[in-house]
Parts: C-alpha cells; sequence; structure tokens
C-alpha cells in the first residue's frame, strides 16, 4: 500500500480537507485525546521555528504520542540529499538512510526546510522534502518547506469560525503583499492562494510590480482551484481598488522571483513600497473586514499596531489552530479512513 503522505493540500481532495478541518474543530472544542497513544513523530528543524515546534511537540502529547525534534548539522548528523555523489564533504550521512531508520524508528516525520534563496529552479523542486517522502516508508508532514499546508488549515479554520460557517464561497479575500527589509520565502504566500481559492473565494493577489506575482505553478492550481470551486482569481497592483470591499486582508512579505537570489537588486525595488503597509485606512476600506497574517510579524513594518490590536485581526487565532490542524493531520495518517487502508 502506498503510503499517504501531507506535503501539499493540492494532493488532498476537497473532501478530505474538510473531513481534516471538521476533526481540527472538534479537537479545538475538547483538546485532549488518545489517537496517538504509543505513537512516535520525528521533527526535523532545519529551519528555525516558534509555533511550528511548540504546536506539534504539544499536539503529539496532548494526543498520547511523543515528540523527537532534530536539527540536523547541529544535534544531528549534516545530511546529503544529492544521489550518486562522492560525499566527502560536509555531510555525514545520505537521506536513503535517514528516511528508512527513522521510518523503522517512528510513526510519522515532519520536515521544516527553507529554500536556500540561491536559485528559484532549484528550490522550487523542494527537494528536501520530497526526498525523504520517497525514502520514508511512514507519512511525512511538510512543516513549512516551499508551501506551508499546515498554516493553510489553520487560516481556513479561522476564518469558518469568524463567519460561522464552513461555506467561504462569495467571500472577497485579498492577498497582500507588504514591505518587509529581509528576502522571505514565498511559501505561506503560495499556500493562502491556493487554500482560498480551494475554498471558493474571490481572490485578489495584491503585490507592487509584476516581478512580485507568484511562481506558475501556484498560479496554475489557483486558477483551476478557483474554476472548480466557484470562484475567481485575479492579479492587481492598485492598493485601494483591492481592498475596496474586501472581507479578508491576508497580509505577507515575499521575494520577487526574477531577484531570486540577487537580494542587492531587488532591495531598491521593494524599498520604494514601503506603502504597502496594512494601516487602519485601507482597512476602513474593507466591507468590515478581518485581518490575518501567519506570523511571526514585524508591527509597523508589515501591519501597524492599530490593525494587530484590533478586534478584526485573527492572526492569535489563526496560531491557536495550527495546534488543532495539526493534531487532525497526525491522527489522520497514523489512522487513515477504513477506505484507504483496504489490501493492507
Amino acid at each position: 500500500m502506498t503510503t499517504r503522505h501531507f506535503l501539499s493540500t493540492q494532493d488532498w481532495s476537497r473532501a478530505e480537507l474538510d473531513a481534516l478541518l471538521a476533526r481540527a474543530a472538534a479537537f479545538k472544542r475538547d483538546r485532549r485525546g488518545r489517537e496517538l497513544a504509543g505513537r512516535s513523530i520525528a521533527l526535523l528543524f532545519f529551519n528555525p521555528s516558534m509555533r511550528t515546534r511548540t504546536s506539534f511537540e504539544l499536539g503529539a502529547f496532548e494526543l498520547g504520542g511523543h515528540a523527537i525534534v532534530l536539527q540536523p548539522g547541529k544535534d544531528a548528523w549534516p545530511i546529503e540529499f544529492n544521489v550518486g555523489t562522492v560525499m566527502d564533504g560536509e555531510a555525514e550521512e545520505h537521506i536513503a538512510e535517514v528516511a528508512r531508520v527513522l521510518s523503522r524508528y517512528v510513526d510519522l516525520i515532519g520536515v521544516r526546510a527553507f529554500p536556500k534563496f540561491i536559485d528559484w529552479s532549484a528550490d522550487r523542486e523542494d527537494r528536501v522534502l520530497h526526498s525523504f517522502a520517497r525514502y520514508a516508508t511512514v507519512p511525512v508532514i511538510n512543516m513549512e518547506t516551499i508551501t506551508h499546508p499546515c498554516q493553510e488549515l489553520a487560516h481556513i479554520l479561522a476564518l469558518q469560525q469568524h463567519f460561522g460557517t464552513t461555506d467561504l464561497r462569495g467571500r472577497k479575500y485579498v492577498l497582500t503583499w507588504t514591505y518587509h527589509p529581509k528576502p522571505l520565502n514565498t511559501a505561506v504566500a503560495n499556500s493562502a492562494l491556493q487554500i482560498a481559492t480551494r475554498f471558493g473565494m474571490d481572490v485578489t493577489l495584491l503585490c507592487p510590480t509584476p516581478e512580485y506575482v507568484l511562481d506558475p505553478r501556484y498560479m496554475d492550481f489557483a486558477a483551476q482551484n478557483a474554476a472548480e470551486n466557484g470562484g475567481s482569481l485575479r492579479v492587481s497592483h492598485d492598493v485601494e481598488q483591492s481592498y475596496r470591499g474586501a472581507h479578508v486582508v491576508y497580509a505577507k512579505s515575499w521575494g520577487a522571483l526574477p531577484y531570486f537570489g540577487r537580494w542587492e537588486q531587488e532591495k531598491p525595488v521593494r524599498d520604494r513600497h514601503r506603502n504597502f503597509i496594512v494601516d487602519a485606512a485601507k482597512m476602513a476600506l474593507t466591507d468590515a473586514g478581518v485581518f490575518s497574517h501567519c506570523l511571526p510579524l514585524r508591527r509597523n513594518v508589515k501591519a501597524t499596531d492599530a490593525v494587530m490590536d484590533s478586534p478584526a485581526c485573527l492572526a492569535i487565532e489563526e496560531a491557536e489552530n495550527r495546534l488543532h490542524v495539526q493534531k487532525a493531520i497526525m491522527a489522520t495518517l497514523v489512522s487513515p479512513p477504513s477506505s484507504d487502508r483496504k489490501g493492507s
């Protein structure tokens, strides 16, 4: 039987995502369970984390499981991911052994590995995550690489609970780029675009210039999702027009792909667009819209204090939901529906 991973929400049907969200909502009402009793998960962090590590470790504990945190290159050996390479450099062991050995020890593997910010054509292949999925014989969970599917579900759960319905069709949703003094991963932006269109919202990708439009893979996913789920997708560089009448504003900074790996050339471009900050004046243009962000957020750079401290800010609710959706994901992967276990 093929091992089921949670690498991207695009790999899961809408019905399956709805089931995960329903299970997450149940865990939010009653946090404790025994779904992971006697089970374990290895959490591999190639990049730092606060919410992801805390929510996964605590989530496993609250369901009776055990989490083991590893930081390759720090408290675990550096890993080689190239196939056929002569390992005479820093890496001490190959992913082919790492993933298979961990699969003998644990029931789940979580991977967090950001792009290298050198060559997007290489980073977009998501090699670390897919290498684990290739060699592991237990389910692998994407804890953020070039997408962030756990954040997607936490975000949608926050919106569903705010609006009091699981049906988000007809909501005007703005995914806005914001200024940040450093080049950042496109993962959350890719994911927000995917999940908002998957749930049938009318989505506007608001960014300063065409250079900040996301990778065609995710633009294509979003267009396909919109067509299949009754929503729409458009790109805009007009701030006022985009905010006007919006029901949801989701903010994220990301690097312009044409400048990927060439930060000094991108910096003056982004420096000209500090006005993309989310502030009270922009939110006043919305239709009683709510604001959210994946966190961490630099206050008064990405969004003002007034926006972050407003009752319309769902960022804390979304962050809490990471705990609940990840419990739903882990529980589902270790005990899939009986229809998925046929022939096992």
